[in-house]
């Protein structure tokens, strides 16, 4: 039986080819899964971050402060839960969580800044 020849598959750093002939075929087809999650996720996230910049925006013509406290509490409760129905580490949510909500905040502090700022 011959193996068909396998293209060399990115290490994950672009123009860095990897000989994959030595490769498992099983490993192989769950980096290329991995893969696909990465970029779908990627994809997610800047869906999410257009959406809290116009969060931002609004708040900043509305005069709302750029964090809301309440909110991101019963966020952090609901994707725990989320989590645990997933089997993802609750805790790891959280940070996960914690780490966009810091840069979302950061986002809209910069854009109140610039809805203050006078116009020429």
């Amino acid at each position: 039986m011959t193996s068909a020849a396998v293209p060399p598959q990115s290490s994950g750093t672009p123009n860095t080819p990897v000989q994959t002939a030595s490769v498992h075929p099983e490993l192989l087809r769950l980096r290329d899964s991995i893969d696909n999650i990465d970029a779908a996720l990627i994809h997610l996230l800047a869906e999410r971050f257009k959406c809290t910049q116009q969060v931002g925006r609004l708040k900043a013509t509305e005069k709302l402060p750029p964090a809301d406290p309440a909110r991101e509490a019963r966020q952090i409760a609901r994707l725990r839960q989320l989590a645990e129905a997933a089997r993802l580490d609750p805790d790891f949510a959280e940070k996960f969580l914690a780490f966009i909500v810091k840069e979302v905040i950061r986002h809209h502090e910069a854009i109140a800044s610039e809805s203050k700022a006078p116009t020429a």
